[in-house]
C-alpha cells in the first residue's frame, strides 16, 4: 500500500510537472508571435519615415506601447481597414485573424515576454521617405507653406517643375506630407511639354492661395502655358492623395506613362484642414521610373460629385437626419477595373458600390459598413474585375446628420450640402473614382499584386 501511494505521488508530480511545461511554452513571446504580427501588418506606417506618428521597429519600442496595441487590435481600430473583407478583397489588406488579435492580448497579459531576441525577425527597412523604396526622382516645395491656426480650411496650387535627360516611363508616383496632421488631400496632374515648345519651365509662381486668386488669373500666374500661349498635355491624376491612402503600384509593364523630358507637376489643389496653432508644411513628390512602356493604358471614370452621374437626390442632408443617396453609370462596352476610391467627408455613414449586369447578376466591389473620414484608401483588387457592356454601377452612400454623429462638424447640427465642388470637410462630398481599361480577353486572371 505504501508503494502504491508513493508511486501515485510520483505520477501526479510528473503530470504536473509536464503540465507546467505545457503551459509555459504556450506563453507567446515577442520572438515567435508577436514581431511576425506587428512587421508584417504595422510597421509599414509605423517606421521613422512612416506617416504613423511613432515607430514599431523593435522589441523595446513596440513593448512600450504595448497596451495601446492590445487595445486597439482588441476593437479593430489598428489596422485600419475599412473595407468588409465579407464583401471583396483587395491588395494589402491590413486584417488581423483572431488568432493574432488573441495572441497579442495574452503576450500583453502575460508580461510581453521577449523570447530569444537574437532570434527575432527583423523589421523591414524604410531607408526612404517612401512607401516604395529609393525614388528615381524628388521634387519638394521651393518655398514652406505657413498654415495659419485660424481653424479654416486652406486650398493651395502648385507647381513642381522638372526636366530629364530624355522622356522615361513612370511607373508610380507618390507623394508623401511632411506635415501629416495638415494635409489632408492632394489632387495632382502633370504638364507635358513638347520639344521645342516651352524654353522656361521655371518661370513663374509656384505656390498660389486658391481662395485669394480668381480662377481666370490662376494658370496665367503658375505660367504653364506654351511659349505661344496655347496649353501643353495634361496628363490627369497623376498623383493622388487622401488620409490612410498608399501609392498604387501595378505589375511591371501593366501600367503607365510616358514621362516628356519637360513638365511639371501641377497640383490642382492642396488641401489643409483646419488648424487650432500656427503650423507649416513642406511635402515631396517621389517618381518611379519603369523599364518598359507598358502595352495597356488606363483611365479614370468619376462617379457623384464634380463627376459624370447625377446624384439622386441632390446631396443635400437636412439637419437631424440620416439619408441615403444612389448614383448610377451604365457601361456600354466590356471594361476591366482595377481600383476604385470611395470619398465621402464627416457625415459619411456607410459606403456601398456594386455592379448589375443585363442578366441581373451582382458584380460585388466594395462595402464599408462604417465610414471613417481619416481612412480613405484607393483599393486594388486582387485581380481584374471585368464588368460586362449593359451593365450598372450602383453606388449608395448613406450620411447622418444627427447629434449623434461624433464627427459632426456642426452642434447643433445644420443643413448640409455639396456646394459647388467644395472640399471644404464641412461640406460634403459623394464620389467613386475607377482606374479602368477596355476589357481583354483573359483580364479575370491577370493579378494586380505588385
Amino acid at each position: 500500500m505504501k508503494g502504491s501511494f508513493n508511486l501515485s505521488i510520483y505520477i501526479l508530480i510528473f503530470i504536473c510537472g509536464v503540465c507546467a511545461a505545457c503551459f509555459k511554452k504556450q506563453v507567446p513571446t515577442f520572438e515567435k508571435d508577436i514581431a511576425p504580427i506587428v512587421y508584417e501588418n504595422c510597421t509599414k506606417c509605423h517606421n521613422p519615415n512612416g506617416i504613423a506618428p511613432f515607430s514599431l521597429t523593435n522589441f523595446e519600442n513596440i513593448k512600450k506601447r504595448a497596451k495601446t496595441i492590445a487595445f486597439v487590435t482588441v476593437n479593430r481600430m489598428m489596422p485600419p481597414w475599412p473595407a468588409d473583407p465579407n464583401y471583396t478583397h483587395f491588395v494589402g489588406e491590413t486584417l488581423l485573424s483572431q488568432n493574432q488579435i488573441n495572441l497579442i492580448q495574452d503576450w500583453v497579459k502575460t508580461g510581453c515576454e521577449p523570447g530569444d531576441l537574437a532570434k527575432a525577425p527583423k523589421a523591414p527597412e524604410y531607408k526612404y521617405k517612401s512607401f516604395l523604396g529609393k525614388p528615381d526622382m524628388v521634387l519638394t516645395y521651393k518655398d514652406t507653406v505657413f498654415i495659419k491656426g485660424n481653424y479654416i480650411d486652406q486650398f493651395y496650387l502648385m507647381k513642381f517643375p522638372f526636366e530629364l535627360e530624355k522622356d522615361t516611363i513612370v511607373s508610380a508616383v507618390e507623394f508623401v506630407p511632411g506635415n501629416k496632421k495638415a494635409v489632408h488631400h492632394v489632387n495632382g496632374h502633370i504638364i507635358q511639354y513638347d520639344e521645342g515648345k516651352r524654353s522656361d519651365i521655371y518661370s513663374g509662381k509656384y505656390i498660389l492661395n486658391s481662395a485669394s486668386t480668381e480662377a481666370e488669373r490662376v494658370y496665367k500666374e503658375l505660367d504653364v502655358a506654351n511659349d505661344d500661349g496655347s496649353y501643353p498635355v495634361l496628363t490627369q491624376s497623376a498623383v493622388n492623395y487622401l488620409p490612410g491612402v498608399l501609392p498604387t503600384v501595378y505589375p511591371e509593364g501593366l501600367s503607365g506613362y510616358r514621362l516628356k523630358k519637360k513638365g511639371a507637376f501641377l497640383f490642382k489643389d492642396i488641401h489643409y484642414g483646419p488648424s487650432t496653432r500656427d503650423t507649416f508644411d513642406v511635402s515631396r513628390i517621389n517618381v518611379f521610373f519603369a523599364k518598359k512602356m507598358p502595352g495597356r493604358i488606363t483611365r479614370e471614370l468619376q462617379m457623384g460629385t464634380l463627376g459624370v452621374t447625377d446624384i439622386e437626390p441632390p446631396l443635400v442632408i437636412p439637419p437631424n437626419e440620416i439619408k441615403k443617396f444612389i448614383t448610377k453609370a451604365k457601361i456600354n462596352k466590356d471594361i476591366s477595373l482595377l481600383t476604385i476610391n470611395p470619398h465621402m467627408h464627416k457625415l459619411g455613414k456607410s459606403f456601398w458600390a456594386y455592379a448589375i449586369t443585363s442578366a441581373g447578376d451582382t458584380i460585388p466591389l466594395i462595402r464599408i459598413r462604417k465610414w471613417n473620414f481619416n481612412w480613405q484608401y484607393f483599393y486594388t483588387f486582387k485581380k481584374m474585375v471585368k464588368i460586362p457592356a449593359g451593365s450598372t454601377i450602383i453606388v449608395e452612400g448613406v450620411f447622418d446628420n444627427t447629434i449623434q454623429n461624433k464627427n459632426n462638424p456642426f452642434h447643433p447640427p445644420r443643413e448640409v450640402a455639396e456646394r459647388a465642388g467644395s472640399m471644404r470637410a464641412s461640406d460634403e462630398m459623394f464620389q467613386f473614382i475607377i482606374t479602368l481599361m477596355n476589357y481583354k480577353t483573359g483580364d479575370e486572371k491577370v493579378s494586380l499584386e505588385p
